[in-house]
């Protein structure tokens, strides 16, 4: 999609929910690549905002990390993308998930905006996400503060919670700066 200045952007991943302030709003039913599709749009057999700000997350993790979704060539503990990105910020390794292909000649504080703005976005918790992607867009601009993502369980839970943009009682640094 253009903007009026003939500026790319990403747009419509199919799924929108279609919105007439005046009408009320309605649904799609549920189409799409495996992978981006948010699972509670599975279950629920329809699209939403919501759904659209998961499939935006996945898309973020793809630029970042520079491969598919889904990925059965990957090892094992790499297939699912998501599971894997969630796993290294676990640990505290989150920019391990950047593209090798950059070598690591990329801007550390802007891939770790990017890693976590997916993760944040495609939340386990439709609850826990951005209530708009442009919530999710002043994150990736630097207008307000990155979202701190805490996992419940350092085992690799696929379940996360948002701290609400405060500083951990062990200070305000982040145990996603590490590399390693």
């Amino acid at each position: 999609m253009l903007d009026s200045n003939f500026n790319a952007k990403l747009g419509d991943f199919g799924l929108a929910r279609l919105v007439d302030h005046g009408r009320g709003s309605w649904t799609t039913d549920v189409a799409g690549t495996q992978g981006y599709i948010d699972p509670e749009s599975v279950v629920t057999g329809k699209a939403s905002k919501e759904s659209d700000v998961y499939s935006f997350g996945i898309v973020a993790l793809e630029i970042a990390c520079g491969r598919k979704p889904i990925d059965h060539r990957a090892p094992q503990d790499q297939v699912v993308m998501l599971e894997w990105v969630r796993e290294l910020h676990g640990r505290g390794q989150v920019l391990e998930a950047a593209d090798k292909r950059l070598g690591g000649h990329f801007e550390q504080r802007e891939m770790k905006c990017l890693l976590i703005v997916g993760l944040w976005c495609a939340h386990s918790n439709v609850d826990r996400r951005p209530s708009s992607m442009r919530q999710a867009i002043q994150v990736l601009k630097f207008e307000v503060s990155l979202p701190v993502l805490l996992p419940l369980d350092m085992l690799g839970s696929s379940h996360y919670t948002l701290a609400e943009n405060e500083a951990t009682s062990s200070g305000s640094s982040d145990a996603t700066d590490s590399t390693g």
